[in-house]
């Protein structure tokens, strides 16, 4: 018995979202040297991301990493990081999407963001989330 999706989304548009971010992110400033430094074939990364989200939304069983574990193990990723990554991403979104998924996505996209941040907080020097 397969659930329904979180929201109105097809696998073709996540892997169409995924594609557009990326490209964004690679001409970002800020998080392009920091994913060049980790992602050496992009096709194959952007299919893992497209996996993660389609387990996220479509609760399809493809993606079995661990994004915490990654990043806190990239050793370069620092939590204001997210705030960019998620500016990016919600802008792709808006451009590529429905506005309700658009909207919903996004939604969850914080939610995961901010788990994310708080792992890679606590490998601050000082072992303790900042808090804002």
């Amino acid at each position: 018995m397969s659930m329904p999706p979180r929201f109105p989304v097809t696998p073709a548009q996540i892997d169409e979202v995924v594609r557009v971010f990326y490209a964004a992110v690679r001409r970002h400033e800020v998080l392009g040297p920091v994913f060049a430094r980790h992602v050496t074939d992009w096709p194959e990364h952007e299919a893992k991301i497209a996996a993660f989200w389609r387990n996220a939304i479509l609760a399809e069983r493809a993606y079995g990493g661990n994004p915490m574990q990654v990043h806190r193990a990239a050793g370069d990723v620092r939590p204001d990081h997210f705030e960019p990554w998620l500016m990016l991403f919600d802008a792709t979104l808006i451009r590529t999407l429905p506005a309700e998924s658009a909207r919903a996505w996004s939604a969850l996209a914080h939610r995961i963001g901010a788990g994310l941040r708080m792992g890679v907080e606590m490998d601050s020097p000082s072992g303790v989330p900042m808090l804002r």
